[in-house]
């Protein structure tokens, strides 16, 4: 049996923490931010934990949970 592949987009993007977790970052913060305001930039640092609904999905992109 062939193993299954791992959605390119999905590992640069998430991370699976050792509870079984998903981390992301937040949307909008990749270009084109001189259009945000400061308290958007400094409020969307860093990673979070993503819904339980979201994290079912992007699993199933990340078989083996890098």
């Amino acid at each position: 049996m062939p193993k299954m592949k791992t959605k390119s987009g999905a590992k640069k993007r998430f991370k699976v923490t050792a509870t079984g977790k998903v981390l992301a970052g937040a949307a909008g913060k990749r270009h084109r931010l001189i259009s945000h305001n400061a308290k958007y930039i400094r409020t969307n640092r860093g990673t979070s934990v993503m819904a339980d609904a979201d994290a079912k999905i992007v699993k199933k992109y990340m078989p083996y949970d890098r």
